[in-house]
C-alpha cells in the first residue's frame, strides 16, 4: 500500500486525552470508512430485496447484478478495501442454493468478480455460514469484524472481513461485508502501536489479534481473559489484570496496552 489510508473527518478538541486513546480513535477512523462501504451495500441489497418481495417472487442472481456499480464504486473510492459484496443466507435465492455477489481487486488494481466452487461435492469451503464474518452478524444482529485468516474463499491473502447483517421484512437476508488485507491494516496501523510507550495489540470481538507490535501477541493469535465482547458493549476504558483495554471510537477492537504504561496524556489537535 503506498500511503495510510486517510482520516475520516479531522479532530481537533481542547481536551486532553491519553495516547492510547487517541491511536484506538485514529485506527477507528480508519474502519469507519471500510464500514461505511459496508453500510452503503447493505443498504442497496435490503433495497434491492424489498423491491423484488414486492414483486411477489424470489430473488435471483440475476437481481444481484443490480449491485454491481455501488460495489465497483466502492473498491475504486475506499483504499482499505479489497473486496465487497453481498453473502446471500442459502436457500435466499430461486436459481442457486448459495451466492457471493462479490468483486475485488487483483494485484494489477483491476476488478473482478469472484467465482467461487460452492458445490459441496467438490469444495471443503462451500459452506461459509459457520465463519465468524457470517456468523457474528447473523447471531448478535450487529456489525463485526472478523479474522485475521487465510480467506481461502476469496483471495487465500491473510485478510479482516467487516460485515453487517442484512434483514428485509425482519428476516435474516445474508450479510454485506468488506475485505481488507492484513498487510495492508498492519502498514497503516503498525506505525500508531510503536508509537505507544508499551507493547500494544488490537484484538477483535473474540480475542483474536488483528494488528500487533507486541511480540507476546502474534497477529492472529488468540488473547484470552478478558470479556472484549463486554468492553465494547460498554463502550468505555477499562482494566482487567494489568492490562487496559481501550475501545476503538466504536467499531468493533479493542487496543491492549499495560496498565502500567497506560496513561500518558497526549493533546489531540488536527488529524494527522
Amino acid at each position: 500500500m503506498s500511503r495510510s489510508p486517510g482520516l475520516v473527518g479531522a479532530v481537533t478538541t481542547t481536551l486532553d486525552v491519553t495516547a492510547e486513546e487517541r491511536v484506538a480513535a485514529q485506527i477507528g477512523r480508519w474502519l469507519e470508512a471500510v464500514f461505511h462501504a459496508v453500510a452503503q451495500t447493505r443498504a442497496d441489497t435490503a433495497a434491492l430485496l424489498a423491491r423484488v418481495a414486492e414483486e411477489r417472487r424470489r430473488p435471483a442472481t440475476v437481481d444481484l447484478a443490480g449491485l454491481r456499480p455501488g460495489l465497483h464504486a466502492r473498491l475504486a473510492r475506499e483504499e482499505l478495501v479489497s473486496g465487497v459484496g453481498f453473502v446471500a443466507v442459502p436457500g435466499l435465492l430461486a436459481d442457486v442454493p448459495a451466492w457471493l455477489e462479490w468483486w475485488q481487486t487483483n494485484a494489477e488494481g483491476d476488478v473482478r468478480p469472484l467465482a467461487p466452487d460452492l458445490d459441496p461435492d467438490r469444495s471443503a469451503y462451500s459452506d461459509y455460514t459457520h465463519w465468524d464474518w457470517f456468523a457474528l452478524p447473523r447471531d448478535t444482529g450487529r456489525r463485526a469484524v472478523a479474522g485475521p485468516y487465510v480467506d481461502y474463499l476469496c483471495s487465500e491473502e491473510y485478510s479482516l472481513t467487516l460485515s453487517a447483517p442484512v434483514r428485509v421484512a425482519g428476516r435474516f437476508a445474508g450479510v454485506a461485508a468488506a475485505d481488507v488485507y492484513l498487510r495492508h491494516f498492519e502498514a497503516a496501523a503498525l506505525p500508531l502501536l510503536r508509537e505507544l510507550p508499551g507493547p500494544a495489540h488490537l484484538v477483535n470481538a473474540r480475542g483474536r489479534v488483528a494488528a500487533s507490535a507486541d511480540p507476546a501477541h502474534l497477529a492472529g493469535s488468540l488473547t484470552r481473559g478478558p470479556d472484549f465482547a463486554a468492553v465494547l458493549e460498554h463502550g468505555r476504558v477499562e482494566t482487567f489484570e494489568g492490562v487496559r483495554l481501550v475501545p476503538c471510537r466504536g467499531v468493533p477492537l479493542v487496543l491492549v496496552v499495560p496498565a502500567t504504561t497506560a496513561g500518558t496524556v497526549a493533546r489531540a489537535t488536527s488529524a494527522r
